[in-house]
């Protein structure tokens, strides 16, 4: 069985690597799933891994100059404090609520990857960073990562292209940075209260790792738009297969 969810983890890592986010929303599911772990520590184990994953991808971003550090570090550093307080909340959240809070998060995953990407307007992009606006939206998005432990790359990248100001290409590099900080802090915030398998999850992390290295090269052969459509197809599926196990089996069974 570690077999399959290591060879799922490198698929969800290849996406990571085309898309610059979105495969993460896959990891949950998959060790909850596949691998058997209990919600909480199959979220944890996620946020390590997406942490670690994206930390990875944006050092070929940094290096490309795709990353602006000012405005990922303000951004981060909200996602942080709004991901830990997600990762200590989430101790006291049954773990069927968070699974539905996570179909919910595929959901809105899944329409934002269905519609049309448009680029950012050349006229809107600006220096000045809205500084209040960013640490706003941090916060909500990093209370989102904390609670259902999802790496957020989709709300991250509207997020910084439209009140940050920035080009499409350095919205996706700077959004791993995000992405990493945040995980991490939700991280912290489960591990106040939950165990995981560090050998397991230190497996998956690196399958993940290798996927998402592979990814990368493979992202100027596939059209993006092609792959974000069955992307968001195939995470729509799941999230109703979620929400169906999770409301419609216990009550067909009850």
């Amino acid at each position: 069985m570690l077999i399959i969810v290591l060879a799922l983890a490198v698929l969800v890592g290849v996406t990571l690597g085309l898309l610059g986010g979105g495969g993460s929303i896959l990891m949950v599911p998959l060790l909850v799933y596949v691998a058997g772990m209990e919600t909480k520590e199959a979220i944890a184990t996620s946020l390590l891994v997406v942490g670690v994953t994206s930390a990875v991808g944006a050092v070929s971003h940094a290096r490309a100059h795709r990353v602006r550090w000012r405005t990922g570090l303000v951004f981060g550093v909200a996602g942080m404090v709004g991901a830990y307080a997600g990762g200590r909340v989430a101790a006291y959240v049954p773990a069927q609520w968070l699974l539905l809070g996570f179909a919910a998060m595929m959901l809105a995953t899944a329409v934002a990857m269905l519609r049309p990407r448009r680029d950012v307007d050349p006229a809107t992009v600006h220096d000045r960073l809205p500084v209040p606006r960013v640490v706003l939206d941090g916060l909500v998005v990093g209370l989102v990562t904390g609670l259902v432990g999802a790496g957020g790359g989709f709300l991250v990248v509207p997020a910084l292209a439209l009140l940050g100001g920035l080009s499409m290409p350095v919205a996706v590099g700077t959004s791993l940075v995000v992405i990493a900080m945040k995980s991490a802090a939700g991280l912290g915030g489960y591990l106040a209260s939950v165990q995981i398998d560090w050998a397991t999850a230190g497996a998956v992390t690196a399958a993940a790792v290798l996927g998402a290295l592979l990814g990368g090269p493979l992202a100027g052969r596939i059209s993006p738009d092609r792959l974000r459509t069955l992307f968001g197809w195939f995470v729509l599926v799941m999230a109703v297969v979620i929400m169906v196990q999770e409301v419609v089996v216990p009550a067909l069974g009850g």
